[in-house]
C-alpha cells in the first residue's frame, strides 16, 4: 500500500528523501550525480519549488523544498 497523500502548502519547507531498492546506491559515479543535480535545478521553473539544501549519498538522497506556489491539487 502506498503511502498517503502529502498535504502541500504554499510558503512551506519540505523534506524530500529517496533511498535504493534494498539500501542499494542509486549512484553509479560522479555523472550520475551531476545529472541528478541538473533535474533538481529544475525543479522551481517545472513546478514552483525552491531548494534550500541538498545532501547526495551513495545510497540516498535529501533535498529541502520550498513550496513557492501550489500545484492544481486544491490544497492551500
Amino acid at each position: 500500500m502506498g503511502r498517503p497523500l502529502r498535504l502541500e502548502v504554499k510558503g512551506c519547507w519540505y523534506h524530500v528523501t529517496g533511498r535504493g531498492n534494498e539500501r542499494k546506491d542509486i549512484f553509479r559515479d560522479d555523472q550520475d550525480r551531476k545529472s541528478f543535480l541538473a533535474l533538481v535545478g529544475k525543479l522551481e521553473e517545472r513546478f514552483g519549488v525552491r531548494v534550500g539544501a541538498y545532501v547526495l549519498m551513495n545510497n540516498h538522497y535529501h533535498l529541502l523544498l520550498w513550496l513557492k506556489e501550489l500545484n492544481n491539487s486544491g490544497n492551500q
